[in-house]
């Protein structure tokens, strides 16, 4: 069963509740006693005032017109304006949303409070009329404005909390889009590295009976972990950089003016690859981005083609930078550590930000396109 309202209040608002209720009762019970306002019989008076003392307590809040009717009524039977019509008159302005609800309380207490069915004199009608000012419609204005202004504070309040929420959801997604970043910095960089060390430590195998070969792959080797370990730093150094005011050394992000070196490193690791870029003028976002598209295929291509030819076409045109690269079929075993693919999903995200488009997709003669047009 289902407790009245009244009584989940917390134990402090149901004792001011109790007070109240006991004072509104009483104050009608002592107009009542006076011996020159008595028209109706005591007990009749008293058993009203007990009802109103409970209505009080259990509707105040919920019903508030029911409590402020019956306060009327006993007013308009003891012939004196009790403490409970201006209190259930604040409660149906604190309470009672609806105007109409309001209105009738209005009406209601200027009939009983000017008693106009007794034909008044002038002289009475108006001091009726300023008792319905001061005990109904003050106490009725402070409530309603005790009401719009605890909705006020409400909204304001559930404003800034919605506000917060939105403030720790944008830092959320600015927090998860920087870590994308990072993980896609460090696997194009990082990833590259990594598989050109492994490209030439298999092409140290081959030349085992080479001395002189192997030590130029072994140095080359050693180059391209020190420089990954440096990009790597570098990508923590981002990560610690709120930490303190020092950082980590950031050099100059790769472009198209470093694509010549990339395919120098890779042809370098045994790598067939044809490279074609005329000098093209472009945004240094957009430079990087064909640097790192180009490094993603370069990498792809000497995982999964060993020993393939691989062409690297840059070109502008009009409005647009277009990077092809194509590799051939694989001549050689591809390499047992086959990555997840989150190379070229990075790609298309980063080539969906620059406002571009990506194909990647695999050739009838067994090799491999990967083809950016990237709006310049």
């Amino acid at each position: 069963m289902r407790l009245p309202a009244v009584l989940r209040l917390p134990r402090r608002s149901l004792a001011l509740e109790a007070v109240i209720a006991v004072f509104s009762g009483l104050s009608v019970r002592a107009v009542s006693v006076t011996p020159e306002t008595v028209t109706v019989p005591p007990g009749l008076v008293f058993t009203g005032s007990v009802l109103l003392a409970v209505t009080v307590f259990l509707l105040r809040r919920t019903a508030p017109i029911v409590p402020y009717l019956g306060a009327a009524v006993l007013a308009a039977l003891s012939l004196g304006v009790s403490g409970a019509l201006p209190l259930t008159a604040y409660a149906v302005g604190r309470y009672s949303s609806r105007w109409p609800v309001r209105g009738l309380a209005a009406a209601v207490g200027a009939i009983v409070l000017t008693r106009i069915w007794a034909g008044p004199e002038i002289d009475d009608f108006l001091g009726g009329l300023a008792s319905t000012a001061a005990a109904i419609l003050l106490p009725g204005a402070i409530g309603a404005y005790v009401r719009s202004r605890a909705e006020l504070m409400a909204a304001l309040t559930e404003r800034a909390e919605r506000a917060e929420a939105e403030r720790e959801l944008l830092a959320r997604e600015a927090i998860a889009g920087e870590r994308t970043r990072i993980a896609r910095e460090m696997h194009d960089a990082v990833g590259h590295r990594v598989s050109l060390m492994v490209l030439q430590a298999g092409a140290i195998e081959m030349a085992a009976s080479d001395r002189d070969r192997v030590e130029q792959l072994a140095c080359q080797v050693q180059a391209a972990g020190r420089t990954a370990l440096d990009e790597l730093r570098q990508a923590v150094g981002v990560l610690r950089s709120g930490e303190d005011d020092d950082g980590a050394p950031l050099s100059p992000q790769p472009g198209l003016e470093d694509l010549q070196r990339l395919v120098d490193e890779c042809r370098s690791a045994g790598m067939d690859v044809e490279f074609s870029c005329p000098p093209v003028d472009v945004d240094p976002v957009v430079s990087r981005a064909a640097y790192r598209i180009v490094q993603e295929a370069l990498t792809n291509a000497g995982k999964h083609a060993p020993g393939a030819r691989v062409t690297v076409t840059v070109a502008g045109a009009d409005d647009d930078l277009t990077i092809r690269v194509v590799n051939g079929p694989p001549t050689e075993p591809a390499l047992a550590a086959a990555g997840g693919g989150y190379g070229l999903v990075g790609l298309q995200e980063r080539v969906r930000t620059l406002d571009g488009r990506l194909r990647a997709e695999p050739r009838l003669d067994g090799g491999f396109l990967v083809e950016a047009v990237l709006p310049v």
